[in-house]
Formats: structure tokens, C-alpha cells, sequence
């Protein structure tokens, strides 16, 4: 087992996104990403053989799948499954920053 605190996770910017990225092995990643309100992070081209989750630690969000442009709206809470291979965006909807986790596997 292996703790990894929030001062030790690589942090980087996708526009405006704050990216943590907590940890990443063969098997799975895991990280955040934090919006203030109103903002819309980066287009992830989404994952070839990898599903990946999305949940709503605080805040509103919406997720648009990039391919079809539907949209999923998130609250603290709520859960959003992203299957292989869709593309998707985050913006924050509320009026509060967001906080997103994020979870896939296996590894592409």
C-alpha cells in the first residue's frame, strides 16, 4: 500500500483546469481536476481501451461528450461513467469551484 498526499501529486494545467494526478500504474490512474465557476477545462480525447469515472466531489458540473455532444450534469455526489474512446470537457456550472476525481483502467 502507498499514500500519496495532495502536496506530492503532479500538478499541471489543461487551459484552465488544475490537474492533480494522484497516481498512475499499468493498471490504473487516478487524480482531480478543480474549476472555478464558469470555466471549462480541456478536451481529453478519451481512452482506446480504458473506461474512465468521473464523480462530483463538490460543485456543478457538465460533462460533453466531444463525439455526440450530449451532456451529463454532475452534482456533489453523482457519478458519470465514460466508456473507451469518448472524447469529453468539464465546465463548471455552479457557483462554487468544483472538484472532480477521476478513475480509469486499464491503462491505454
Amino acid at each position: 500500500m502507498k499514500i500519496v498526499k495532495k502536496a506530492d501529486a503532479k500538478v499541471s494545467l489543461d487551459g484552465p483546469e488544475v490537474v492533480r494526478d494522484y497516481c498512475r500504474t499499468d493498471k490504473i490512474w487516478f487524480g482531480t481536476s478543480e474549476l472555478l465557476p464558469g470555466q471549462t477545462g480541456g478536451v481529453d480525447p478519451g481512452h482506446p481501451i480504458s473506461h474512465e469515472t468521473f464523480f462530483a466531489c463538490r460543485g456543478h458540473v457538465v460533462v460533453r461528450n466531444g463525439q455526440s455532444g450530449k451532456c451529463y450534469e454532475l452534482q456533489e455526489g453523482d457519478l458519470l461513467l465514460i466508456e473507451e474512446g469518448e472524447p469529453h470537457e468539464i465546465t463548471n456550472i455552479g457557483s462554487e469551484p468544483a472538484l472532480i476525481s477521476w478513475c480509469g483502467g486499464p491503462v491505454d
